[in-house]
């Protein structure tokens, strides 16, 4: 049985990170045994969570334990799509966890008033110093991607882009490809959440909100693969 490693509910979510959500919502799409483990990053075969252990093997990085259940259990989360269709939906998951996804974590880490109140809190049995010192490493690594160069406004601008991009490719469908999700659904829905949870304030929250069609696929997805978290934040 594989084993996926998270750190668990929080800020009103299934996991505070889009990636481990992902990674789950693509194990139940494939109907896959697992179970849930909590972990941290240094836990993880790159320093990253998500990240999976199947049979002695560990593997982390959300878009490779996606290639390994796929190639070992064959199982194909975008069965049915064209070619134009799996480039279409690859397209949109780079936009999401290549850009947009930095704009979450810049919500989150760099605005002062949502830091206290969420990722803070992480540290509240940490040595001292070790708070600011994981805030500095996310400031850095923002830098290093290049997005933490601009304004808070820019950044929350080019999120607000790539949302408003992600609500017209949507459409009127319920799932990204039509009516069935693939696994880009279990992308967008990892993000999509992570951006909505009422738990963090600003921009690039108000701006997706204000795309129903977003918040219906949250919300379906959510039902679909959460349905007792679904009903407890109903």
């Amino acid at each position: 049985m594989i084993t996926l490693f998270g750190f668990g509910p929080a800020f009103g979510l299934p996991d505070p990170s889009p990636f481990v959500m992902e990674t789950e919502v693509q194990l139940k799409m494939a109907g896959v045994p697992y179970k849930f483990v909590h972990a941290t990053p240094p836990e993880g075969p790159k320093g990253k969570i998500p990240f999976i252990e199947d049979d002695g093997l560990k593997i982390g990085d959300s878009t490779f334990i996606r290639r390994h259940i796929e190639s070992k259990y064959h199982f194909d989360l975008d069965n049915g799509l064209s070619t134009a269709e799996r480039a279409e939906a690859w397209i949109v998951e780079r936009m999401l966890e290549d850009q947009v996804y930095f704009a979450l974590l810049q919500m989150r880490w760099m605005d002062d008033d949502n830091f206290a109140r969420g990722p803070a809190r992480f540290f509240d049995r940490a040595p001292e110093g070790a708070r600011e010192s994981a805030r500095e490493l996310v400031r850095n690594t923002l830098h290093g991607h290049g997005i933490g160069r601009h304004s808070h406004q820019e950044i929350a601008d080019l999120g607000g882009r790539s949302i408003r991009a992600l609500s017209v490719v949507l459409g009127d469908k319920p799932y990204l490809m039509g009516e069935s999700p693939c696994g880009a659904d279990a992308t967008m829905f990892g993000m999509i959440a992570g951006i909505l949870t009422p738990h963090f304030d600003g921009p690039l929250r108000e701006w997706t909100e204000a795309h129903g069609n977003l918040v219906a696929h949250r919300d379906r997805m959510m039902e679909q693969f959460y349905p007792d978290f679904a009903k407890q934040a109903a």
